[in-house]
């Protein structure tokens, strides 16, 4: 197996910070380069007062851009090259694009570890990028919720 480009999702969430970390022990053990990718949804939160408020673009984007470089520090990113990018959109179609465009040989994402009713209401993006990526995906998912320990597990695409 050949993985020379690694990409990490990252919602800035704890399972976000696993896989990160996952990663960057991958990205040592290949001499893989690593790409961290935050989607910015454009949400418009409905306030009956404010007849809907949209967060300022900007302000997410400088956010975005702030929270990117302090993810991983120095220390913790020896051997290992980072690149850093944001996007707006939808999570899913955002990932799987930038994996097609970046030639990615493996996604690296944090689940959430959400209940049966929970992840049938809402759906879970990391489901969502195994089933339709161009490559392989591990995720990081925690044993429990709640539980700081996590186990990865791996899923292939089919050519």
């Amino acid at each position: 197996m050949n993985v020379s480009r690694i990409l990490v999702p990252t919602d800035f969430s704890s399972p976000s910070r696993e896989a990160t970390d996952y990663a960057l022990g991958l990205a040592r053990a290949f001499g893989a380069k690593v790409s961290l990718l935050h989607v910015i949804e454009d949400p418009i939160i409905a306030i009956p007062a404010l007849v809907g408020y949209a967060p300022d673009a900007a302000a997410l984007e400088a956010f975005s851009e702030t929270a990117l470089e302090n993810w991983v520090l120095p220390e913790d990113s020896q051997g290992v090259s980072i690149d850093r990018h944001w996007e707006h959109g939808h999570p899913v179609a955002r990932v799987l694009d930038f994996a097609k465009r970046h030639d990615v040989d493996l996604i690296v994402m944090g689940t959430h570890g959400r209940s049966p009713v929970t992840h049938a209401l809402i759906g879970s993006v990391a489901e969502k990028v195994v089933r339709k990526a161009p490559c392989p995906v591990l995720t990081v998912r925690p044993k429990t919720v709640g539980e700081h320990v996590f186990e990865p597990s791996v899923a292939g695409v089919e050519g």
